[in-house]
């Protein structure tokens, strides 16, 4: 999936050999600074996800969750938005070359799992689906609904972006009307999550207004859908989240539940609390799931709504036209009516 010339640019910049053409390939940026054995660390990221896969593509696991991997930015040549290596990518790269499997993405980070689309654009053995901030208001700047694959890929690339300050409902309406359509289009046989935290209301670095109880909603949303399409084939992977002390544990302990049918306790455990308050800058959280009364609810709420649903209509129109074979949209003509949504 990464160019051999990147792989060694990586290498070499993370044993202290930085090229002049770093730069050029993301390397060194504020955002993927160059740091001590850089190369084997986002190495044995990749290695835990590509390890998960096959346990569950050879069936030796029915799901496997890495909460380590989701570097969903990272581009065939390019290190981007923290991510050096695309550990999503080899993994389904794994799956579709070594067992023969049509795998769908689904991508629920904030950001718009860009470096995982563009790497499959044309794949019609790989369906990306993303709901994340709309790239209007925020990086990458991509996963427009206009976006929907090339070529053989024609409708296998899905985006539904949101606007700033979606909710709960708003966004598990969103999530009901494209994904499990979608799904049942692409029938896939294996599942790749990317369950970022930072969709939680809390997460500096956006503006979505989620609670960790619809986050909790659509991770076991898709172990259903998992059941229902993959005979329970399901790989997941942890991603941004940037609230690290009162959040991104939590998220992943609700992922976690799901995808062990398992149940979580109404409180935090002490211990963990005992551990972790001395470091954290912010008081830890007591229950496992937000307080609903300790959020002011948004004051543009229904139009939020109204402009997610219009979206999302119309976004799931142009789709079921390709997906028919009666033909295709132009490229624009998402873009335009979302715009004026």
């Amino acid at each position: 999936m990464h160019s051999t010339h990147y792989i060694d640019a990586v290498r070499h910049a993370s044993h202290g050999e930085l090229e002049d053409e770093a730069y050029s390939f993301g390397l060194g940026t504020g955002d993927n600074p160059v740091f001590a054995d850089m190369h084997e660390a986002v190495l044995r990221v990749c290695s835990g996800t590509v390890t998960a896969v096959e346990l569950v593509a050879s069936g030796q696991a029915q799901r496997a969750v890495n909460l380590a991997g989701g570097l969903h930015h990272a581009m065939r040549a390019k290190a981007s938005g923290f991510c050096v290596y695309n550990d999503l990518a080899l993994g389904i790269r794994r799956a579709v070359d070594a067992h023969g499997l049509r795998v769908a993405y689904i991508d629920l980070d904030v950001h718009h799992g860009d470096g995982v689309q563009w790497l499959f654009y044309d794949s019609p053995d790989v369906m990306t689906i993303s709901l994340h901030e709309s790239g209007r208001y925020l990086f990458p700047g991509t996963g427009h609904t206009y976006e929907t694959g090339r070529g053989p890929g024609r409708g296998t690339s899905v985006n539904m972006p949101l606007e700033p300050f979606t909710e709960d409902a708003s966004f598990l309406e969103a999530f009901e009307t494209v994904v499990p359509r979608a799904l049942e289009v692409f029938r896939p046989d294996l599942i790749v999550l990317q369950a970022g935290a930072d969709m939680h209301r809390n997460d500096p670095l956006a503006d979505l207004n989620l609670s960790l109880a619809a986050m909790g909603a659509s991770y076991r949303r898709m172990v259903e859908l998992s059941e229902r399409f993959t005979g329970g084939r399901l790989i997941a992977t942890g991603g941004g989240g940037y609230d690290p002390y009162r959040t991104a544990p939590r998220a992943w302990a609700l992922l976690w539940s799901a995808m062990t049918n398992q149940e979580l306790p109404e409180l935090v455990p002490e211990a963990w609390r005992e551990r972790w308050a001395p470091r954290s800058p912010v008081d830890l959280p007591v229950r496992m799931l937000d307080d609903p009364s300790a959020w002011t609810p948004v004051p543009r709420r229904a139009t939020v709504s109204s402009h997610n649903r219009a979206v999302a209509s119309r976004l799931m129109e142009v789709l079921e036209t390709i997906w028919s074979g009666h033909g295709a949209q132009t490229d624009g003509a998402v873009e335009d009516r979302e715009d004026s949504a």
